[in-house]
């Protein structure tokens, strides 16, 4: 059978075989339900190439890991502004969220009235795909944004908010203080303040999470220093 005669079947049947407990169990301390190494994944999207039909109809089965093999055969810029807009609210499983900001709505034509409209959504996992494309501008485009006002929002609202828009918060906070000198040191002296992921726990030979502690690093890693 070829590539282009697989059909939805064909590839839930085989991502069943893919399944293990071991990888379940792991996956779900990180609220995704799902069972599949990752690496057999991205091999099996290899092999299926770009489908943007199939990834439409893997994406509607609601399984996490068709959704997460979705966004690997799609084709970014072929999804409508509003398709995408109900794909992000519909993400549920983070791993799914944050590959379908990262590997699709980057890429896509309507990222930036999404970014606008996100950000100010108040679904807060909305709101956190906005704030990760923000960051994305402010290390690739920031030509436009307003750091300063985004430094004011970030002081006000980072303490008290929702894990995951939190997350997209502080990165913002980090990535303008990393790549902006003239505001890296607001960017670090609000992280001191408010104290988010201080005391995040950090594998060994990682960066903390922690804002000041990302800016420091990263910086210095850079400068060569």
């Amino acid at each position: 059978m070829t590539v282009a005669e697989v059909t939805v079947a064909e590839v839930m049947a085989e991502l069943a075989e893919l399944e293990d407990p071991k990888i379940r169990a792991v996956n779900a301390r990180h609220g995704d339900d799902h069972g599949v190494n990752l690496g057999a994944l991205r091999a099996l999207a290899k092999r299926l190439k770009t489908q943007q039909e199939l990834a439409r109809r893997l994406w509607e089965t609601g399984d996490t890991a068709a959704r997460l093999l979705a966004l690997l055969i799609c084709r970014p810029k072929a999804f409508e502004r509003d398709e995408l807009d109900a794909m992000v609210r519909e993400a549920g499983a983070p791993k799914v969220h944050d590959w379908l900001v990262n590997y699709v709505v980057k890429k896509s034509p309507h990222a930036e009235e999404l970014r606008q409209a996100w950000l100010a959504d108040p679904d807060p996992v909305v709101a956190s795909a906005g704030w990760a494309l923000t960051t994305e501008r402010v290390a690739k485009k920031p030509a436009g944004l307003d750091l300063a006002g985004l430094l004011d929002v970030i002081e006000a609202e980072m303490k008290a908010a929702p894990d995951r828009l939190q997350w997209a918060m502080n990165h913002c906070l980090a990535q303008i203080g990393i790549e902006h000198p003239e505001h890296r040191a607001r960017a670090v002296g609000i992280g001191e303040r408010l104290e988010v992921l201080k005391d995040y726990p950090v594998s060994p030979g990682c960066t903390s999470p922690y804002a000041p502690v990302w800016i420091e690093e990263l910086v210095r890693r850079r400068d060569g220093a």
